[in-house]
């Protein structure tokens, strides 16, 4: 066999293997967006999918940015971010959710901490199911952070690119995904304000839906680091408390990739996300996450910023919540009402 032909042989295979991967498994780079190792599971390619992750960094970087100045619920900074939302939203061609005009659901609130009124946007659009468009999946992260620091020198802006700009871009991407692909129930992609001030914004969500028409809910919450696990491992808050994580770990058999419950018991995460307000509600909401919680340095610190999340990372978990998630999606799993029961 001569070296050209070698070559040759060694490219075809090569860009086999990339279009008929199933899931990217972390390698050694992938924190300043390099792709890592690959290692694939090959399938017929009308059977695999593939996420783009120059798009999950476009996403990243854009809600992380100065620009956005760390997105605070009220502010001229998460009116930028929900137009970018917004705009991406109009580009897949979604619809609006139930009566609303537009992929805005604004309302306002009072800040629990300063008695001020504030008004905010959710931002949710809607994805129409083929058989199934009567029951709906909402695929969920918050778009809002903390802010600007108020005095000080140096950089002062939460740029909030783990919490919460990386599970945004997760919904982003698989909104993209399912366009693409085809979807069973009705999808539900939310963008969710002032969860940073005690998850306002999924609550009023919450209060103005059947939730018996929502079969589960896939929250998306700092997805941007290596677990305690592990590369090629997430976890899931509240596992015990229906089935649907049993659903993704079985559909995920044979990926490379792991769903864990919530190693963090102690910090009662099920209840600290957007999750909850539709769990509170009967509904299987669950929220992954890929964060070491107790030992991240950035968490709600000025140095949370999109240079310190691992691309692969990122792009690995929205693979792996797509292929997950899809029997769930697509209408031949159905997960278990949630157990309320809130730890005391």
């Amino acid at each position: 066999m001569t070296r050209v032909f070698k070559s040759i042989l060694m490219a075809m295979v090569f860009v086999f293997s990339v279009y008929s991967c199933k899931v990217v498994q972390l390698g050694k780079d992938g924190a300043d967006g390099k792709p890592g190792a690959n290692g694939v599971t090959n399938n017929k390619i009308i059977n695999s999918f593939f996420i783009d992750s120059t798009l999950v960094k476009k996403h990243l970087y854009t809600l992380a940015s100065d620009e956005m100045e760390g997105r605070k619920s009220g502010t001229p900074g998460i009116e930028k971010a929900a137009k970018y939302i917004e705009n991406e939203f109009e580009k897949l061609g979604l619809t609006t959710f139930g009566d609303l005009k537009s992929y805005r659901q604004t309302f306002t609130f009072k800040n629990r901490r300063t008695k001020e009124d504030i008004t905010s946007s959710n931002i949710i659009g809607v994805l129409e199911g083929n058989t199934k468009k009567d029951e709906y999946v909402i695929i969920s992260a918050h778009y809002d952070h903390l802010g600007k620091k108020k005095s000080g020198e140096g950089d002062l802006i939460y740029n909030g690119a783990n919490d919460d700009a990386s599970g945004v871009t997760g919904v982003l991407t698989l909104a993209k995904y399912f366009k693409e692909m085809g979807n069973e129930r009705t999808i539900v992609f939310a963008a969710f304000t002032a969860e940073e001030m005690g998850l306002i914004g999924s609550t009023h969500f919450g209060k103005g839906i059947n939730a018996s028409k929502f079969v589960a809910g896939i929250n998306l919450e700092m997805i941007g680091k290596v677990p305690s696990f592990g590369p090629n491992t997430a976890w899931l808050t509240g596992f015990e408390r229906s089935d649907f994580g049993k659903i993704i770990q079985k559909n995920l058999e044979g990926t490379g990739y792991q769903l864990f419950p919530d190693p963090y018991k102690k910090f009662n995460l099920f209840f600290r996300s957007d999750n909850a307000s539709l769990a509170r509600l009967g509904v299987p909401s669950h929220t992954f996450s890929t964060t070491p919680i107790d030992v991240d340095p950035d968490y709600h610190k000025l140095t949370d910023e999109a240079e310190t999340l691992n691309m692969t990372v990122i792009t690995q978990t929205i693979q792996a919540v797509a292929k997950g998630t899809a029997s769930i999606i697509n209408g031949k799993d159905t997960p278990t009402r949630v157990v309320i029961k809130e730890r005391k």
